[in-house]
């Protein structure tokens, strides 16, 4: 038998003591999309994330310089290749917006296990007489 999510939140708030659930409810709720978008420019992988969204914005102009070339020539042959050049751009741009989706959630995955890291910590605190 499973419980859902709320159910097994529910047990665990249960079980947490009073400065535990203020301690939980601090960092209970999770940032927003765009603070969480943001946050990949921190850290020490910033560089890399800047070096993917500048590659990003280089290939959707690169797209947009092919698209606009494309609708220009009239050989057949040129327009193919003007479209194996837009492509092969999206293709690139894709690639690095799935890098920048995949840091957000090992920042996320990262912010979870320091809550439960916090939480392992308190619990290994002595209790105050």
């Amino acid at each position: 038998m499973t419980r859902s999510d709320s159910e097994l939140d529910a047990l665990i708030a249960e079980a947490l003591d009073a400065d535990d659930r203020a301690l939980l409810a601090e960092f209970e709720d999770e940032p927003g999309y765009f603070s969480q978008a943001l946050s990949v420019f921190r850290g020490k992988l910033a560089w890399v994330m800047w070096v993917a969204y500048i590659t990003n914005i280089a290939g959707a102009g690169l797209a947009i310089w092919g698209a606009w070339q494309m609708f220009q020539t009239t050989d057949p042959v040129m327009t193919v290749r003007w479209a194996v050049l837009i492509l092969a751009s999206l293709v690139i741009g894709l690639f690095m917006k799935s890098s920048l989706g995949n840091q957000m959630m090992t920042n996320r995955t990262l912010r979870e296990i320091k809550r439960l890291e916090l939480q392992i910590a308190r619990a290994r605190l002595p209790e105050k007489a």
